[in-house]
């Protein structure tokens, strides 16, 4: 079907266009990310209350994740692009099955550090690999509709796993989180056995041009390319002042200065996720055939207003009121996510020839990683000068920058078809 123009977008529309591999790739979405959901609110409760080590050990074993993570990035997608990104997906699996074995038994520091590497590392690969694998089995006209569903599931499986493993846990006995790290490593094994038994003969070493020499491609040569590093520039900005800011910034500014209750945290989190599984579809059908940087634009937008919200909560602290203006940032942050989790992918995807699609999916992620290895001391210093103001001044300001970057910068750079706008392909010539 590719070429073809796709149905309009109902979820059963969408579902009877999707090839057989993308069918079987999301149906075990939820339950992978249900094990991520049971483990992430609790990797400080279950290191610093269950383990027994200082918080200052926490914070350094927690950073362990995205440092290893970008490390490993980009010999990844050169692993990518060698050997094909089923191969590659599928030995972050197993490393993620691993890493949570490890966690769930982990008594000392060393053992935690090595359940938090392998984690880190199988999340640094992961991201490049799965946007490769699904850009190899998912036509162009159908890959803004897979990452906007793909995310609504994401959020979906976090969002159960959270509420389960609230109810779950319990911090006088360590059995309830190694249950919980445990299910998270068999949360991996049905697309385990999806990638080696039903998809084994998909997305393996890509063709290359036999027509003459190999062609030797670096991580400089590609970022020479069009459009490239202008895409990458927006993806760590977006990153910096959207996903690195709301895990770890918002949650301080909420706790420090609007002196806001866990509880309300919570709250605020499971907006976020609601209002990301309720309104996903209905982003899809609003933005279909419209130029994808500016929807990445008003993406800015919401986010610039999300961060306001949060500011203000700062103006009413310790009340109802500053719990509900950190709900409504959640909530409206959650909206630019829509926005943009169908976008930047399908921008990435759309440029990379099949036999550089690793190499292009590890930039965006380094990209992305980088941002949330350098966002959290930034906003930690800000935050704890009590610099607040300031704090929230930098978000709006790079919130507003990166609309600007987007068409300024970036939509010169691209065609109609790579932006998003599928109309041009069929219009008369002259």
């Amino acid at each position: 079907m590719t070429g073809q123009t796709p149905s309009p977008l109902t979820l059963s529309s969408f579902w009877h266009d999707l090839p057989r591999e993308g069918k079987l790739l999301l149906s075990v979405v939820v339950v992978q990310f249900l094990g991520t959901g049971l483990v992430l609110p609790f990797h400080v409760v279950y290191l610093n209350e269950v383990r027994g080590f200082p918080l200052s050990d926490v914070g350094l074993l927690l950073a362990i994740p995205p440092l290893a993570g970008f490390l490993v990035v980009g010999p990844g997608g050169a692993a990518i692009d060698r050997l094909g990104p089923r191969r590659i997906l599928l030995g972050t699996l197993l490393m993620l099955v691993a890493g949570g074995t490890v966690l769930a038994f982990a008594e000392t520091r060393p053992m935690a550090a090595a359940g938090l590497v392998l984690n880190g590392a199988a999340f640094g690969m992961s991201w490049p690999a799965t946007q490769s694998f699904i850009a190899t089995v998912v036509p162009a006209e159908l890959r803004q509709r897979y990452f906007g569903v793909n995310f609504t599931l994401l959020n979906l499986g976090i969002g159960i796993g959270g509420v389960v493993g609230g109810v779950v846990v319990d911090v006088d006995r360590a059995s309830t989180f190694q249950g919980i790290y445990l299910a998270d490593a068999a949360s991996y094994l049905p697309a385990i056995f999806l990638l080696a038994v039903p998809l084994r003969g998909v997305a393996g070493r890509p063709v290359h041009d036999e027509s003459g020499p190999p062609e030797q491609v670096g991580y400089l040569t590609v970022l020479r390319r069009p459009a490239v590093a202008s895409l990458m520039l927006l993806g760590f900005v977006s990153s910096f002042v959207g996903y690195s800011q709301l895990n770890a910034g918002m949650p301080a500014y909420a706790r420090a200065v609007g002196e806001v209750s866990t509880q309300g945290l919570g709250l605020a989190f499971g907006a976020n996720t609601l209002v990301i599984v309720l309104l996903q579809l209905v982003v899809l059908q609003r933005i279909e055939g419209r130029r994808r940087t500016r929807v990445i634009a008003v993406m800015g937008v919401f986010w610039a207003i999300a961060w306001l919200l949060l500011g203000a909560s700062g103006l009413v602290p310790g009340t109802l009121g500053a719990t509900i203006l950190v709900a409504a940032c959640a909530s409206v942050f959650a909206l630019g996510e829509t926005l943009l989790q169908p976008t930047i992918p399908a921008l990435v995807n759309e440029l990379a020839p099949d036999h550089l699609r690793g190499r292009y999916n590890a930039l965006s992620s380094a990209a992305f990683q980088l941002a949330a290895i350098i966002a959290p001391p930034v906003s930690g210093f800000l935050i704890g000068r009590h610099l607040g103001n300031a704090y929230i001044g930098v978000l709006c300001v790079g919130c507003l920058a990166l609309g600007a970057l987007a068409i300024l910068r970036l939509e010169p750079q691209l065609t109609p078809r790579a932006n998003g706008v599928r109309e041009a392909e069929s219009a008369p010539a002259g």
